[in-house]
């Protein structure tokens, strides 16, 4: 009896392949996904603390108002922006829209270009209005 896994060709790994931004792109989203998650309990904790009294909404506020508490929420607000712009690639995928290969790199670069652009933008308008 033949071995028949020795003659069907094996699938590369990931080392193997370039990386498209397309391939990049689907990859972040999945992390932003994750990430979510997470970020999700800091606002569940401030929510939680702000129902709780001045005391623990005041504790929450400080350490979200330091700096690394600072790096965090524009973190959290960058994956949460990106998730968003990508969930929209994919409805117009969805849609049927958008599979050109040259498209899609495009759209895949503008993802992340948005993403960024409106992050920055959301905090420069928070930082305004404060």
């Amino acid at each position: 009896m033949a071995n028949v896994t020795k003659q069907r060709p094996l699938s590369p790994h990931l080392q193997i392949y370039k990386p498209i931004p397309t391939m990049v792109m689907s990859i972040v989203h999945r992390i932003t996904a994750g990430a979510l998650y997470f970020g999700t309990l800091l606002v569940a904790a401030w929510l939680i603390a702000a129902s709780m009294g001045a005391g623990a909404y005041d504790t929450v506020s400080w350490i979200m108002g330091t700096f690394l508490g600072k790096i965090v929420l524009f973190g959290y607000s960058w994956a949460l922006i990106h998730h968003m712009v990508g969930g929209l690639r994919h409805l117009m995928w969805d849609m049927g829209y958008g599979f050109e290969k040259s498209f899609t790199t495009k759209l895949a670069k503008a993802t992340i270009i948005s993403s960024v652009t409106l992050t920055i933008l959301v905090w420069i308008v928070a930082f305004i209005i404060r």
